[in-house]
C-alpha cells in the first residue's frame, strides 16, 4: 500500500508533462506559471497557518533558502518546461527530464566530494546513453554536427535547475514541515512570476485551459509532492527515488493516448 503513493505521484506529474504540451500555443508560459502558483498557494494556504505559526521561528531563519529553492523548482524549471514544449514532443520533455537524477549525482560527487557507487555509475551511463539517443533521434552524429532542438536544449537547463535543487535541499536540511516548505516555495515563485505575469500578454481562459491551470495547480502542485511526500516517510528517499523513473514512462504512454505521439526505437 506504502508504494501507492510514489507511484501516484509519477502519475500525476507524468500527467502534468503532457498537459504542458497540451497548453502550448493556448495559452502563454508565464501566465500558466504564474496562475499555477498562485491558485496552489491559496489552495495550500488554509491547511499550513497553524504550522507555519508553530514553526514561525525556523521559516524567517530559512526563508532565503526557500526563496531560492521555489526559484529553481517553481520558476526556472517550469517556465523552461512550458516554452520547451512548443519546440519539442512530450515523450521527449518525459525522457529528458529523467536525466535530472544524473546530473544531482555528478553535483552532489562534486560538493560533497564523495564517489558515487558502481550501480550509480552504471544507472547513470544508461540513462546519458538514452538521452542521447532520443534528442538525437538516433542519429548522435547528426546530434554533434547540429546541435541541440531549442526545446530539448531548454528541458536539459531545466532538469540541471532540479537537480541544484536537489542537491541544496539535501546539504541545507531545512528544519521545517514540508507542507510549510512546498506553501513558500508556491509563495516564492509567485513573487518571482508576478511581475512578469503583469507585464505580459493575457489570453482569455478557456474551459480547456483552466482545467489544464487547475491540473497543473492541484494535481501537479499540491497532490503530486503530498503523495511524493507520503511516500517518502514511509518508504524512505532511496527507495521512493526510484519511482521517478517512471515519470517518463507514464509520460509517453499518455503522450501516446492523447496526443497521438508515435513510439520509435
Amino acid at each position: 500500500m506504502d508504494y501507492v503513493f510514489p507511484l501516484l505521484a509519477a502519475v500525476l506529474w507524468g500527467a502534468n508533462i503532457v498537459i504542458t504540451k497540451m497548453a502550448s500555443g493556448l495559452i502563454s508560459p508565464n501566465e500558466i506559471s504564474f496562475l499555477r502558483w498562485f491558485i496552489a498557494t491559496l489552495v495550500l494556504t488554509p491547511f499550513v497557518m497553524k504550522p507555519l505559526i508553530l514553526h514561525a521561528a525556523m521559516v524567517r531563519n530559512n526563508l532565503g533558502k526557500t526563496f531560492i529553492l521555489g526559484g529553481l523548482g517553481g520558476v526556472i524549471f517550469q517556465c523552461l518546461a512550458y516554452y520547451a514544449a512548443a519546440y519539442t514532443s512530450a515523450m521527449n520533455m518525459g525522457i529528458i527530464q529523467a536525466l535530472m537524477p544524473l546530473m544531482a549525482i555528478i553535483l552532489a560527487s562534486i560538493i560533497f566530494r564523495t564517489l558515487p557507487g558502481m550501480y550509480a555509475i552504471a544507472g547513470a551511463v544508461i540513462s546519458l546513453a538514452g538521452v542521447l539517443i532520443v534528442i538525437s533521434g538516433g542519429h548522435i552524429s547528426q546530434l554533434i554536427s547540429q546541435g541541440l532542438n531549442i526545446g530539448d536544449g531548454m528541458m536539459l537547463l531545466g532538469a540541471f535547475a532540479m537537480a541544484v535543487y536537489n542537491v541544496l535541499l539535501k546539504r541545507w536540511h531545512i528544519e521545517i514541515p514540508l507542507s510549510v516548505s512546498l506553501y513558500l516555495q508556491a509563495v516564492a515563485a509567485c513573487i518571482v512570476l508576478l511581475p512578469v505575469y503583469i507585464l505580459s500578454d493575457k489570453h482569455t481562459l478557456t474551459l480547456a485551459t483552466s482545467g489544464m491551470v487547475l491540473y497543473s495547480s492541484i494535481g501537479a502542485s499540491v497532490l503530486a509532492p503530498l503523495a511524493w511526500m507520503a511516500g517518502s516517510r514511509r518508504l524512505g528517499p532511496s527507495r521512493v527515488s526510484l519511482f521517478f523513473n517512471l515519470i517518463p514512462v507514464f509520460t509517453a504512454i499518455m503522450a501516446a493516448l492523447f496526443l497521438s505521439e508515435k513510439f520509435t526505437w
